[in-house]
């Protein structure tokens, strides 16, 4: 479930840093903090990633949102 967690966490994190490194760069400012949320939401989908037995395929992302989902209701 570990490897669940950090791999939607990743997901919604990247999903999330999006809009505000456009923003950023819309109004032409450097985005540093926005570029540092793309490493740690890189990083945790790796960690995630290389700590499930076996990777995770395209087809097992969203089970992994459901169980993440589930766990926490």
């Amino acid at each position: 479930m570990e490897s669940d967690l950090a791999l939607v966490a990743g997901i919604v994190i990247a999903g999330f840093s999006i809009p505000s490194m456009l923003s950023a760069l819309t109004d032409r400012r450097a985005p540093r903090a926005s570029a540092v949320t793309v490493l740690i939401a890189g990083g945790l989908i790796i960690y995630g990633i290389r700590t499930h037995p076996g990777g995770y395929s395209l087809q097992d992302v969203p089970d992994a949102f459901v169980r993440v989902v589930a766990q926490f209701l």
